[in-house]
């Protein structure tokens, strides 16, 4: 694995910083809690914007990275992010809700370019061998983001018991992530990505608007993809309890940006550990599925067990007093919320290994990846705009909990089909093709 520029690693490291400076850094103000705001409400509208319009985007925004190329879509699906950043500096002056809800609208379209095009270079650039191994060292690099982010808040608000940020951060923000978009045009093409053995990346001509759709479309019918679909709904779901009925109703603004960064900093240890299981070749590739979705169903459960115990000693309803980093009984609900962040890196990566080992066509994954945050998004909208409307915390909880565990079962069934490599059915479908068109040619002929 070299560290060539044309190398499917170092392209895969530049991902990693590009979502590190946009996606990462939206993670570290979301995760504050109503995007900083004192009322959350005006964030929760906007993230109900948000997942609405990156559910729609994603299905089609395959079709169009593939056309268009990874780069200038992201380089496009990164400034949106920048815009968003700003909506919410507005709102601290002016109040008025229509800007952020708008910003967060554009944003949906935005990010379903900037992680269709993330999500088919990250599972289609690296051997069968290294597919954990590149999943984590992205998401690890990804949420260095949402720890440098944090960081940002905690420098500027230390001294403020206050519950909302101020103007720095969000220019902080908008500066970071103006920068990760420019970071796209830097990318290569996937035609000019080389492997250490001299070997191209699989890669297909794009064949017409209507054949792409179509393909879209045909995911639906995937049985496979259908029952991953629970797990793809559940994988952002639990944000909007995470972020604003935990972090944000229970703590102060400095307590939120330090429990934020632990939050980021444990999904990067978890990412990377987790992915290397994911790659151990003493074990089938079936095996390592099986046993990494163990792992996670044991530890998600054991998990949200403990936040249940939490949540059970407060109500939506309740005027509490702003928790902070130095009371009482404050390392118990840190070291939860640490767990939190480790269960949610180990299962999003998981999500993008299994649909990694279905195949390695570039263009099939741009699809898969596509459908996978449009599915994720629809979740996230739903899930935002339940806690918006103020619906008691602890069916906000069960309602996570129970989609989580009923993804258990669904993805088993999908893992315990995995075949040890995707490059023999690849040859075989190359086969098929050329065998059809040597057929056309004799009629012709």
């Amino acid at each position: 694995m070299g560290f060539r520029y044309s190398s499917p690693f170092v392209q895969v490291l530049i991902v990693g910083v590009i979502l590190l400076l946009t996606s990462g850094m939206f993670n570290a103000l979301n995760g504050l809690g109503g995007g900083g705001q004192l009322d959350t409400h005006v964030a929760s509208n906007a993230n109900v914007a948000l997942y609405t319009t990156f559910s729609v985007g994603g299905l089609f925004a395959g079709p169009i990275v593939n056309k268009f190329g990874p780069s200038k879509c992201m380089a496009l699906g990164g400034l949106t992010y920048a815009l968003y950043s700003g909506s919410l500096l507005y709102y601290n002056h002016k109040k008025g809700d229509v800007f952020p809800i708008f910003a967060g609208g554009i944003l949906g379209l935005g990010a379903a370019l900037l992680w269709t095009g993330q999500g088919a270079i990250m599972m289609s650039y690296p051997n069968e061998s290294d597919k954990g191994k590149f999943i984590g060292v992205f998401w690890g690099i990804f949420n260095l983001g949402g720890v440098l982010g944090s960081i940002v808040p905690i420098a500027l608000n230390w001294n403020s018991t206050a519950g909302s940020v101020n103007d720095g951060t969000y220019i902080g923000f908008m500066i970071l992530m103006g920068l990760g978009a420019l970071l796209c045009l830097v990318l290569l093409p996937p035609s000019k990505v080389v492997h250490d053995d001299g070997k191209h990346i699989s890669i297909k001509k794009f064949p017409s608007w209507k054949e792409e759709i179509i393909g879209v479309f045909k995911l639906f019918l995937d049985w496979k993809i259908i029952l991953l679909t629970p797990m793809f709904l559940a994988s952002n779901w639990f944000y909007a309890y995470q972020f604003n009925a935990v972090n944000a109703f229970y703590f102060n603004i400095r307590t939120r940006s330090f429990n934020n960064l632990w939050y980021w900093a444990a999904q990067i240890v978890s990412a990377a550990i987790f992915g290397r299981l994911l790659d151990a070749n003493n074990l089938s590739r079936k095996t390592r599925g099986i046993y990494g979705l163990l792992i996670i169903a044991v530890t998600v459960t054991a998990n949200w067990i403990g936040g249940l115990f939490f949540q059970l000693t407060f109500k939506r309803t309740d005027q509490i007093v702003p928790k902070d980093l130095f009371d009482s009984g404050f390392i118990e609900i840190l070291i939860l919320y640490i767990f939190y962040g480790m269960n949610d890196a180990m299962y999003q990566c998981y999500a993008y290994w299994v649909m990694g080992a279905q195949t390695n066509d570039v263009s099939l994954l741009a699809k898969y990846a596509g459908y996978y945050k449009a599915i994720q998004s629809a979740g996230g909208a739903i899930s935002w705009r339940i806690d918006a409307v103020n619906t008691n915390f602890l069916a906000e909880f069960l309602i996570c909990w129970v989609l989580l565990t009923i993804s258990f079962p669904c993805t088993y069934i999908v893992v315990s089909r995995i075949k040890n490599t995707s490059e023999i059915s690849e040859k075989t479908k190359e086969l098929v093709v050329e065998s059809k068109e040597i057929i056309v040619e004799s009629k012709e002929v």
